[in-house]
């Protein structure tokens, strides 16, 4: 059993295959998921798990060079966008048109759903390189 690190397996595997530049998407529930890309739904219930108790698990764990968001973060959720302005700090913010954002989910490798039911509660997270 692992003992350190993402636990879920889905999460795992696909944090270890992302290439430099790849995408994965954390999503609140109401997100569309495009056709064709792979869904890892963590949904439980309405707020459970949380998207930045998501955000912060796989920041833990993932190389992380770029994040987009919805510009309507900034007006609509700012208690997201000032969790994402604090945990990225270090890392450049992008934020785009909702519908822009959207597009962009269709590249991701992966979409993962929380069960966050706040607007515009989404994120996409640009792999970077470790080097070590």
């Amino acid at each position: 059993m692992k003992k350190h690190g993402m636990l879920n397996s889905h999460i795992a595997k696909v944090l270890a295959d992302l290439g430099h530049t790849d995408t994965i998407v954390v999503a609140d529930v109401g997100l569309p998921i495009p056709e064709g890309v792979t869904k890892i739904d963590l949904a439980l219930r309405l707020g459970n798990p949380s998207f930045e108790e998501v955000v912060s698990s796989i920041a833990e764990d993932m190389e992380i060079e770029k994040v987009i968001v919805a510009a309507e973060m900034k007006t609509d959720n700012p208690e997201a966008q000032a969790y994402i302005d604090h945990t990225f700090a270090d890392c450049p913010i992008e934020d785009v048109p909702h519908e822009q954002f959207k597009a962009l989910t269709r590249t991701a490798k992966a979409v993962i759903r929380t069960g966050e039911a706040k607007p515009f509660a989404n994120c996409i997270l640009q792999s970077g390189v470790h080097f070590g």
